[in-house]
């Protein structure tokens, strides 16, 4: 059997499934049960200054019948004492000592930092979170991703951190940004173990067209939240990959962002994740979820011929490149194979409506729709459009060019094959 455990920037795990830092991690009794549920790691609902929240807090969006495939909150760090969290992660710890116990923290003053650095770890925890990512409430404190989004102040706090810290200090980095690479490198300037990423998105999730007020509503106003759930996988993946892949950055990651099964998790540990963090998915399902992961995982592990979890970190990247560097003389052209066809004809509205008017609705009496290969770009759009698993593939042509990049292009005058779908 494959092993699961996995050793992220020292914070060892039995699985790399750690609940992320959220409503999921909020007592001490939460985190237990989805450790007896089988989650490798948990971090710790973020610790300071407890706060008061609001109410209402949570929002949702529906893409497409999929019910909250995106998520929104306007809550804010712990609203209960450090006293009360302290007791109950050394209680965890006690109880689940081969567990990753990791507190999430956010402060403002150096002193500050030192002492909440100094409880959590006498209370036990395995791993520390820097939170410089929180989109909403925060940061408007100077906080989150205030911090986040400025590399200087970013690097300043983590080394304080690191130098008051004995265990490994893990920077969760904002998405609220352009570039995440250099926030990336000034949390390993400031001697971060390693980062976690992403973080919530700055949003408004809805407008309520009746009252005329953003959700969620609180007392007939509202505020920007962070957006987050499956919808924010895209995104996630992107800069996981984009540090992950920065020859100068070479920390590890633990992957956060729209995971709601065993075949995301892969998709962020093959991009560069020695752990992934969940959160949404657990608000909308709950803590078994992980069971799923856990067997898919094990059995995805198996088929490829994975041993350990360190096999799979990163194997993905070196495939992650530049535009410049595709080959533009690669084709491929849609095939329909006609025993599967229903004959809905969706792939023809969307060929003409929103791509190069390449499929046509049979002239032959036959419900199964025909490709122009002369004007096919092999351009998805119709294998995305079909209901049918399997029916429209995409087949590489052999056209005879070489393979030549937009710089071998200029550079080098490589030819390029000629231009289709250009009527």
């Amino acid at each position: 059997m494959p092993d699961l455990s996995t050793n992220c920037a020292g914070i060892k795990s039995p699985n790399p499934f750690w609940l992320a830092s959220a409503p999921p991690t909020n007592s001490g009794l939460q985190v237990q049960r989805a450790f007896g549920a089988g989650w490798g790691g948990a971090v710790w609902k973020t610790l300071g200054q407890p706060i008061q929240n609001v109410s209402s807090r949570f929002g949702a969006t529906t893409i497409r019948g999929v019910q909250a495939a995106g998520f929104n909150n306007i809550e804010l760090i712990t609203d209960r004492s450090l006293e009360v969290n302290f007791r109950e992660v050394a209680e965890t710890k006690r109880l689940f000592p081969k567990h990753a116990v990791v507190v999430s923290l956010m402060v403002e003053s150096r002193e500050e930092w030192r002492d909440i650095i100094k409880r959590s770890i006498d209370a036990g925890a395995d791993g520390l979170e820097l939170n410089f990512g929180c989109p909403h409430g925060m940061c408007e404190r100077g906080m989150g991703s205030a911090v986040g989004q400025e590399p200087k102040i970013n690097q300043e706090i983590t080394s304080w951190a690191v130098e008051y810290s004995t265990v490994p200090v893990l920077v969760k980095l904002t998405p609220n940004v352009g570039n995440i690479v250099p926030h990336g490198m000034a949390a390993r300037r400031g001697g971060a173990h390693g980062v976690s990423l992403i973080n919530t998105i700055k949003s408004i999730i809805s407008v309520d067209i009746d009252r005329f007020v953003p959700e969620p509503r609180v007392a007939g106003l509202s505020t920007n939240g962070g957006y987050c759930g499956a919808a924010v996988k895209p995104i996630a993946l992107h800069m996981v990959a984009a540090l992950a892949r920065e020859k100068d950055f070479g920390i590890p990651i633990s992957g956060i962002g729209g995971i709601s099964n065993w075949r995301d998790a892969v998709e962020f540990i093959l991009l560069g994740s020695s752990s992934v963090q969940v959160c949404t998915e657990v608000m909308l399902r709950g803590y078994r979820v992980v069971e799923d992961m856990l067997e898919g995982l094990t059995e995805y592990m198996r088929t490829h011929n994975f041993a350990t979890i360190d096999q799979m970190v990163g194997r993905a990247v070196p495939a992650f490149a530049e535009w410049g560097d595709l080959d533009l003389n690669y084709e491929t052209v849609a095939k329909i194979d006609a025993n599967k066809c229903i004959g809905c004809h969706v792939c023809v509205a969307a060929c003409h409506d929103g791509a190069h008017q390449c499929i046509h609705p049979s002239t032959n009496g036959t419900r199964v729709p025909t490709v122009d290969e002369s004007e096919c770009v092999g351009c998805n759009l119709c294998q995305i459009v079909c209901p049918v698993p399997g029916c429209i593939t995409m087949e590489e042509v052999k056209n005879g060019f070489q393979p030549a990049t937009w710089n071998d292009h200029v550079t080098n005058h490589k030819p390029l094959r000629p231009k289709k779908g250009a009527h």
